[in-house]
């Protein structure tokens, strides 16, 4: 590949990485690896993970391989010799007792960066526990802040564990181990924890916490919803606005636009609280949710509507900047991050049909 078909198809191209099928944080690691630029060849089980997903699953080449039979062992080795990058999600153990362990994989290619996602990491008395993203984020300390005192907690999707401490917390490792091994020349393992991941994103509340600048009790939580400046209100047909003017100048002119000025001074007098988020929800609930978009038009006082993922390619905000793209028949996010000079892209059937050329040893 010369150095100007390199540019012309993303930051990382070039660069091999062979995925052992899974479901959540790893295919999304893949996914994004692969839209700026990388040959991700990815290893399919017989019959999928069950969990197929055209757009998470974008980019890729296929092959379904049986990792338990000895030839499936013997072709995911000759892999590995050719790969830069390994990605696997299985239970810690598992990839050992297939002989594709990282002692294997790595003593067959000294400069292959052998990334492993799980909930709890590779060692620790929960390691061979079953787990899921609302139990990582449990024990992580982010699921007790968020929600209304008095309720369960709000879970948040699968959003903070699987993919911000998960996905995120693996592709740093892999490009961390990358960037290492141009001084080294070799590669290593990384063991991406999603209850790491998410400890490490909590940072900023436990680090303002002891101050007293914020709490991480529901009940007084400023980014939680405690506050009535931070929050959601329903409208009259049922849609919501999102409202966030932690600054008083931002508050104050969300306030003048309500014609509630009256109210400024209640900001951030927590013992007017209640009254506050009484007006302000007896006030969005008089009309629409878009007629308040309408009115908060091209103002910095941090409203806007909260809208479902059937309308966000619609608005104009994603429209100029091309944030959704129709590929393939479906609407989805376009590659992100955004690198000017190399631009990432989704890979087309066609590339997949080039990058099993670029593995061209492979049966």
């Amino acid at each position: 590949m010369t150095r100007e078909e390199a540019v012309g198809q993303g930051p990382l191209a070039g660069l091999k990485v062979l995925e052992f099928a899974g479901i959540g944080p790893g295919p999304h690691a893949a996914m994004l690896l692969s839209d700026l630029g990388a040959d991700v060849l990815r290893i399919d089980r017989e019959g999928g993970n069950g969990w197929p997903n055209p757009i998470v699953d974008r980019g890729r080449a296929g092959k379904v391989v049986d990792i338990r039979s000895p030839e499936g062992r013997d072709w995911c080795l000759q892999a590995a010799r050719l790969a830069d990058v390994v990605i696997e999600g299985f239970r810690p153990g598992v990839m050992e007792r297939l002989g594709l362990g990282p002692e294997v994989l790595c003593g067959e290619n000294e400069r292959l960066i052998y990334g492993r996602i799980t909930g709890w990491g590779q060692e620790g008395p929960l390691a061979q526990r079953a787990g899921h993203d609302v139990n990582y984020i449990a024990l992580s300390g982010a699921l007790a802040a968020m929600g209304r005192p008095g309720e369960p907690a709000a879970i948040p999707l699968n959003l903070v564990g699987d993919f911000g401490g998960g996905s995120m917390f693996l592709l740093l490792g892999i490009l961390a181990a990358l960037w290492e091994r141009e001084r080294s020349g070799k590669g290593q393992v990384v063991d991406a924890a999603i209850i790491d991941g998410v400890a490490s994103m909590m940072t900023m509340f436990t680090g303002l916490a002891p101050s007293g600048r914020l709490s991480l009790d529901r009940a007084d939580n400023l980014l939680g919803g405690a506050a009535p400046f931070y929050r959601t209100y329903l409208c009259s047909d049922g849609g919501e606005i999102s409202v966030g003017p932690l600054e008083p100048a931002f508050f104050r002119s969300m306030m003048d636009r309500l014609g509630l000025s009256e109210w400024v001074s209640a900001q951030y007098d927590t013992s007017r609280w209640g009254g506050l988020t009484g007006v302000l929800a007896a006030t969005f609930a008089r009309w629409p949710r878009d007629h308040w978009a309408a009115l908060f038009e091209g103002s910095d006082a941090c409203v806007f509507p909260v809208l479902t993922a059937q309308e966000v390619a619609d608005h104009p905000h994603h429209a100029a900047r091309a944030s959704y793209i129709e590929h393939d028949g479906l609407m989805q996010a376009a590659p992100a991050p955004r690198l000017v000079r190399t631009p990432g892209r989704i890979r087309s059937s066609g590339d997949a049909d080039r990058m099993i050329e670029r593995w061209h040893t492979l049966a």
